[in-house]
């Protein structure tokens, strides 16, 4: 039967603490740890691709992609909190909805993790080779952009690039530092999500002045958009979308969290509503101040707040921001990659994955082996692909995860309803079918072509995988617990 492997939550609970990881984060370190993860190319990067596709409505965007994360989080939120341990939506999965979609959902987290890691890269290189360029020591062309994507030169043409070596070094820097140990990384991250945050609140206060009401008309240039056409504010909030993700890298830290019943839900719901604020603001200030038409300057712009300061009379901030953004998006890549470890991690403990994941180093204490793996993937990816189309393709993953999540929350309340809930999803059933909905929209919002089309050939891909390796190792087939 093809679903009939489900592991109990008990199995589950006890198999981490055979095999644990250390506990050493508590509630305000993982939510520094979710801020750098949710703030980074979304907002520092994105929004000329959310410009593009929405113009001004664009800000309706931010707010329907606030709504479908807020409404997750509340779900994740319930579950992260009875199951503690890593592996987030993959494990989950497997405890109510068994093997099978647990294996698609630990797959499509790849997408989320993995290439959301590679995005984050590349929109940071487009900060650092602006910088690098403005003090008189740009890198040529071929190597600021991958070969599928594009550089508008100074005299408006277009050209691709050969290999992003800036995105390409900040991944395997990242990757050492992963390697290093998690609470080092922890304390690296805090700091880096208050440059952030200081960046952006001093985006806000000068650029806020400039708004202008005539920068907001028309208000809706490619109308709200239609399912599978990937434009206007639908499309536009898939895209932005991405800007939220990185709350739910909060639960794949579950298994070293101190505390993790209080901490967890603490840590997902803090980020996510401190992120939301900031992102509004953003938003509005950036189409009031600029102005956001497809097509525009803004539109075309690698690093819009650091356009949109120059443009109102601000070059020396401009250039602050940027090197906050240069400073700080790294912090998002760790933590992309941060979380893509520690899912295969547990799948490999599972028996699911190459038990040669599952290794923890003697000294670190830390899955070394994964995490170099999943580093030069995710750097060879950086230094190829344009940003738009990793981000939308990291999103197609992260959507039918969270599908999936708010699902099996709700099949939980009804086959296991007297299980211990240190936090209660309030109206869950009016909450999960909404965020199930929300998902489902923005999935289709996406557009065909090329992203859900990509989505389909890396299930397919997943799996044959999983038929011809991960159903034969598995752990919970075999009967084996721990190997």
């Amino acid at each position: 039967m093809l679903f009939d492997r489900v592991k109990p939550l008990d199995q589950i609970l006890a198999t981490a603490e055979k095999r644990s990881l250390k506990r050493q984060l508590g509630a305000f370190s993982l939510m520094m740890l979710g801020i750098g993860a949710i703030i980074g190319t979304g907002i520092f990067v994105l929004t000329s691709v959310a410009a593009q596709k929405a113009g001004p409505g664009m800000m309706y965007s931010f707010v329907i992609s606030g709504i479908v994360c807020a409404l997750t989080a509340l779900v994740y939120a319930e579950i992260a909190a009875m199951v503690p341990v890593a592996g987030s939506a993959y494990t989950y999965s497997y405890a109510v909805l068994g093997e099978l979609i647990a294996w698609m959902v630990g797959w499509a987290l790849i997408l989320e993790y993995a290439v959301a890691a590679s995005a984050v890269a590349v929109g940071w290189s487009g900060y650092a080779n602006g910088f690098l360029a403005s003090v008189g020591a740009g890198l040529p062309l071929w190597l600021t952009a991958g070969p599928w994507d594009t550089v508008v030169l100074p005299d408006g043409t277009v050209a691709s690039g050969g290999f992003n070596l800036v995105a390409f070094i900040v991944s395997l820097l990242v990757t050492w530092l992963l390697v290093a140990g998690t609470s080092k990384s922890a304390k690296f991250t805090s700091v880096l999500v208050m440059v952030k945050i200081l960046a952006l609140t001093l985006f806000i206060v000068l650029a806020f002045p400039a708004v202008k009401s005539a920068n907001f008309y028309p208000m809706l240039p490619q109308g709200w958009g239609t399912p599978l056409s990937g434009t206007g504010v639908l499309g536009a909030a898939a895209s932005i979308f991405f800007a939220y993700v990185g709350f739910d890298a909060v639960s794949t830290a579950s298994e070293e969290t101190v505390n993790p019943n209080r901490n967890i839900p603490i840590g997902l719901i803090g980020s996510l509503a401190i992120c939301t604020v900031f992102y509004l603001l953003v938003a509005y200030v950036a189409v009031g101040a600029a102005g956001a038409q497809p097509g525009g300057s803004l539109a075309l712009a690698k690093d819009p707040l650091a356009f949109i300061l120059r443009d109102i009379g601000h070059p020396l901030v401009a250039r602050i921001v940027g090197s906050a953004a240069i400073l700080a998006l790294p912090s998002v890549v760790l933590m992309m990659i941060y979380g893509q470890t520690r899912i295969l991690f547990t799948m490999a403990r599972d028996g699911l994955m190459p038990k040669a994941f599952a290794k923890v180093h003697p000294r670190y204490h830390t899955p070394h082996v994964v995490t170099i793996i999943t580093g030069v993937f995710v750097a060879f990816f950086a230094a190829m692909f344009p940003v738009g189309k990793l981000a939308d393709i990291s999103n197609s993953g992260t959507l039918f995860a969270f599908f999936m999540v708010a699902l099996g929350v709700m099949v939980l309340r009804k086959t296991d309803p007297g299980r211990a809930r240190p936090f209660r999803t309030p109206l869950v059933w009016i909450v999960g079918p909404l965020a199930m909905a929300g998902c489902v929209l923005l999935f289709f919002s996406l557009g065909w072509n090329p992203t859900i089309k990509y989505f389909c050939i890396w299930a397919v891909f997943g799996l044959l995988v999983y038929f011809l390796f991960s159903r034969k190792h598995s752990n919970l087939a075999r009967g084996i617990d721990i190997e």
